[in-house]
């Protein structure tokens, strides 16, 4: 597999569709801290490890509300292996005007975007989220 993080949002997106109340993904230290940062912005209910390292698994736990329709309604990939995208601190976009959250990659580690904002860092795009 050649990029992990399309795979695990490839796996929500599609339990997503499906109406299922939990995906497994295959553990990684940046799946965690992706499914770490989706949590804090509300978009899915918890996530927990099952498995011993190096072969474990990460459930994630989808929100829905009372109608029975996702809380992620979008879910894409924006820098990809054949095409890294970067900004700088102050070219952060924002994100369905800004009701989104864009998960980026920085030196201080993965944060949304509001936060790399507000810390004054940039870093590589990796997924936009609404």
């Amino acid at each position: 597999m050649t990029d992990p993080i399309a795979d695990m949002l490839t796996r929500i997106r599609n339990a997503i569709s499906a109406n299922h109340s939990r995906v497994d993904i295959p553990g990684s230290k940046l799946k965690l801290e992706v499914a770490r940062i989706l949590k804090e912005e509300g978009y899915i209910n918890n996530f927990v490890t099952k498995g011993e390292k190096p072969k474990y698994v990460i459930r994630i736990f989808l929100r829905y509300d009372a109608k029975g329709t996702s809380s992620i309604t979008h879910l894409s990939r924006v820098s990809r292996p054949g095409r890294r995208v970067y900004v700088g601190s102050k070219d952060i976009p924002n994100v369905l005007g800004g009701y989104g959250v864009n998960i980026i990659s920085t030196s201080r580690g993965l944060m949304s975007g509001k936060t790399a904002r507000q810390e004054n860092v940039g870093g590589e795009i990796l997924a936009n989220v609404y």
